[in-house]
């Protein structure tokens, strides 16, 4: 089994057998070939729990997660999670989540409980100790949004010198599901985006609403306030290795879990195709300065050099 330290040992070994989260802790000190009170003592001075409540939080993750990805009974849910009654469920369930399970269930938020070891239950079926290397293509990523916020702000501040009737002229080509009418929901939708998933991460609210005919004077705003929050939220998850961390989109129908980097992935495919339309329109209206917004000259370069 990798590794000296029992709190990694441990992880490994329920990682590779999940079925063993219900095991009794004896049992599992006696797997890593240690007495229970060895054990115990070890890994709660390690980890910052006990074995058995480190054990119970990930149970608690792993129901909440099937909670929104299947269709299962709660009473199957918390049988899964080796609680002898519903009732028992709902207790621990409450006491962790701050609701009933059956009200949480009808509008989750983040999966992940609070913990002293960043070890959290992983989709599927298993779980994994925190990143203990960096990743180049993260790097790449970060970049590749902050060149997206950067080239939202400039297609904003060149919108702001057209008229209303130029902002809500109908684009002349639109897919289904994806796009809107004109320049005006094009912009209000970039930056609405990057809005939802700090809200999605945060498990705030997102109003719609805000995104009807919205004015050039809004548009900038939230543009100032959205797009540096957006970066900063990107860089954190870069800077602590997050990329698998999980969330719950619950602005999908019906919520899914998604990953940081999918989320990141989401966004950026997303917006790159709604950035060319804004800046087609722009470049229609005569306004040709931010060409197609490239970013391979962003790289090493930055605003400078984005032609």
């Amino acid at each position: 089994m990798p590794g000296s330290d029992p709190f990694e040992r441990l992880v490994a070994l329920l990682a590779a057998d999940p079925q063993s989260l219900t095991a009794p802790a004896a049992d599992l000190a006696a797997e890593l070939h240690y007495s229970r009170f060895h054990f115990e003592r070890i890994v709660t001075a390690i980890a910052g729990e006990t074995p058995t409540a480190f054990r119970r939080r990930i149970l608690l993750e792993r129901a909440a997660y099937r909670m929104i990805r299947t269709d299962r009974t709660l009473l199957d849910v918390a049988q899964e999670a080796d609680f002898t009654s519903n009732a028992a469920f709902t207790r621990a369930f409450e006491r962790a989540y701050g609701l009933p399970p059956s009200r949480w269930r009808e509008r989750p938020t983040k999966f992940q409980l609070p913990s002293p070891n960043d070890v959290h239950f992983h989709p599927p079926a298993g779980l994994r100790l925190p990143a203990r290397s960096g990743s180049a293509t993260a790097d790449v990523t970060q970049e590749s949004v902050r060149h997206h916020a950067w080239l939202v702000g400039e297609l904003v501040d060149r919108a702001s010198r057209l008229t209303d009737a130029q902002l809500d002229a109908e684009l002349p080509m639109q897919i289904d599901g994806i796009d809107g009418d004109s320049l005006r929901w094009l912009l209000s939708r970039l930056i609405g985006q990057m809005e939802m998933w700090l809200a999605a991460m945060a498990d705030r609210e997102y109003d719609f609403i805000v995104e009807v005919d919205e004015s050039r004077i809004s548009l900038q705003e939230r543009c100032a306030r959205v797009a540096p929050e957006f970066v900063s939220s990107v860089a954190a998850v870069n800077a602590e290795r997050r990329w698998d961390e999980t969330f719950v989109d619950a602005f999908s129908r019906p919520p899914q879990v998604v990953t940081y980097a999918g989320m990141v992935a989401h966004v950026l495919t997303f917006s790159a195709h709604h950035r060319l339309l804004a800046l087609d329109r722009l470049r229609f209206f005569g306004i040709t300065d931010l060409g197609y917004g490239d970013p391979k000259y962003w790289f090493g370069e930055g605003p400078s050099s984005h032609r």
